[in-house]
Parts: C-alpha cells; structure tokens; sequence
C-alpha cells in the first residue's frame, strides 16, 4: 500500500467512527439502519476484532524465542515459559535486561532485588531477567548486587534474540556493519538513537522533589557493604543498617523524595566497582558486540496473559521506574 493511499484510508477510518456512533445512537433498538458505511450486524465483527487485538497476549511475539536457563543450563523457549505462568493463574515479571556490564542491566538488577517483595504482594508469582550474555556473566552480575537467583529466573541470551523479539530499541546505526559498535556506543552516551540517555543522566544530578525511588539507597548501601567506591554517602551501622545518608543533610533539597546527586553517585558505583572493575567478565563476547547498542525493556502480564505493562527503555539510564509498575499493578484486577 502507498503511503498516500494507507493515511487517507487511516483519516477516512477515523472519520467513519463518529459518523458510526451519532447514527448508532440516533437508531432504534431494532434499526439494522446503516451507520457510517457498516450496518449494526456488520459492525460488531469490527468491535469484536478490535477487542481481541487489545487483549492479544503479551507473550504471543516471544513464542519460540530459545533461551538458556542459568539455573539448569536447559534451553526454554521464553514464550512458553511465561504462557505456562500465566496458565498457573500467577502475574508475571520479564525483564529484558542489556549486557551484564551495561548501566540498565546493572540498575534493573538493583530495582528487582528492591522491589521483588513489592511485587509478590501485587501478585507476582514469576520473575524473569534475560540477560544479553553467557550464564556465567549473568551469575556473575546477580552476584555483584546480591539478587537472590532463587527468587528471580535468571535467563542467559547472548545474542539479544529476546529483546528484539520483543521490539526493544537496537540503538544508533544497528544495521551499519562497518563502523565499530564501541564507537556507536559511544554516540549513544550523546543521544543518538537514543534520545533520553541525556536526560536520564542529568536526572540523576538534579534528582526529582515529587517521586521517590528507594531503590537508590539500597543499592548505594549494598556497594558500601561491598567495598564500592565511593563509599560516603552513607553511614552504616555494624549489621549494614543506613543510619545517615548524606543527601537528606543538603540544604534546601535535602527533603526531596529523590535528592540530587544520589543516584548519580550509584551509577559512579556502578561504573567504576562494577562495570569497569568486572570488565573481563561482564562484556559480551566478540562475536555479540551488537548487542553494546541494543536497550531493554519490561513487561508484566496478569493471572490471565493479558498485558499489564510494556515498557521499552529510551535510552542509556532510562530503565522502567519500579514505582510506575507498582501502579499499574495496583490499577489492574488480579
């Protein structure tokens, strides 16, 4: 179809529909009356179709997706295996997480390990996070942040087969064989092909004096315990209890719900005692260096495969924000 031809059919469609609704509504009950171009009997199909396609399941694109099960070193196939969850009247969790040493796989392996007793009592009975990297790499990084392995499915893709299968952003220049993927990284680092990688870091500086997102905390007060530079923003106790953070002393902003300089000061954890430090064992192999530009994403679906949340990171930083998913399942029936 021409582009000329698919938008008029798309403003003729939308045009149709309240033309379609101020006769239906001026009808009799008993009117097979014509309503826009559709009788009431030639109508509902249309209805009907379009109510399906709202309530397609979300795994139904990930059917016959091979992944490698860390836990059993078994090859799944992911579709099935959140199909069968789901089957079991439980709601489900899949992250698509990027390289192991990457930013969002690092911070999603933060957010889970916070946030896995608020989804369990949203419902959530399955936790799935596929990882762009061998098994080992994807243990390797459940380890750095302490994400229990028996509460979270930990799934091993190192091609990145799943993600895209899910539709994530394979960022800037994917298709572009002859220049290095480091170097399309690195433009990333500026936005290209991914435009909220700037605004997710300065984010990080500014901080936000409306949302709260006690992850940060967390994962800051687990790299103290673990050695991590830097290493004083907060003030344990001898059992790793926080009992000062510094951010709540600044002046002005110390009483914001996400203070400045906070989760900035995580991601300097992150990079330099994490991703740098375990560089050798985190990156992906040569032979799936696409995967440095390709992003991940998020999905949730209810008790009945229906889709909750689906959510495609932006950018570099820009992961899903737990506190949003936490709504979302609030919202939605169980």
């Amino acid at each position: 179809i021409k582009v000329d031809d698919f938008v008029f059919r798309l403003r003729a469609t939308s045009t149709a529909r309240p033309r379609a609704r101020r006769a239906c509504a001026a009808s009799s009950p008993r009117s097979s009356a014509t309503m826009g171009g559709f009788t009431r009997v030639g109508f509902a199909p249309l209805v009907l179709f379009l109510a399906l396609c709202d309530y397609t399941s979300g795994y139904s694109g990930l059917l016959g997706v091979k992944v490698a099960s860390v836990r059993t070193g078994s090859t799944v196939e992911l579709g099935s295996e959140l199909q069968a969850a789901t089957a079991s009247g439980q709601r489900v969790v899949c992250v698509f997480g990027t390289y192991p040493a990457d930013f969002n796989a690092i911070e999603y392996a933060q957010r889970v390990k916070h946030y896995l007793p608020k989804l369990r009592e949203r419902g959530v009975g399955k936790v799935f996070f596929v990882v762009n990297g061998q098994a080992e790499a994807a243990t390797k990084l459940a380890e750095l942040v302490d994400l229990d392995q028996s509460d979270v499915e930990l799934l091993a893709d190192p091609d990145g087969v799943a993600g895209r299968a899910f539709g994530v952003s394979r960022g800037w220049r994917p298709d572009d064989g002859e220049l290095s993927p480091y170097i399309k990284l690195f433009g990333m680092l500026f936005g290209l092909g991914a435009w909220a990688t700037l605004p997710a870091v300065l984010g990080g500086y500014i901080g936000n004096p409306f949302v709260a997102q006690p992850w940060i905390v967390d994962a800051l007060s687990q790299g103290q315990r673990a050695g991590r530079w830097p290493n004083n923003a907060l003030e344990l106790d001898t059992s790793g209890a926080v009992v000062v953070n510094k951010f709540a002393e600044l002046p002005l902003v110390g009483g914001w719900p996400r203070r400045p300089l906070e989760l900035a000061t995580l991601r300097l954890q992150n990079m330099m005692d994490i991703s740098i430090k375990n560089w050798d064992a985190l990156r992906p192999e040569d032979q799936h260096l696409k995967v440095l530009t390709q992003l991940g994403g998020c999905l949730i679906l209810g008790a009945g495969g229906e889709t909750i949340l689906d959510y495609k990171d932006p950018g570099i930083c820009a992961v899903l924000n737990f506190e949003n998913a936490l709504n979302k399942l609030d919202a939605a029936k169980a």
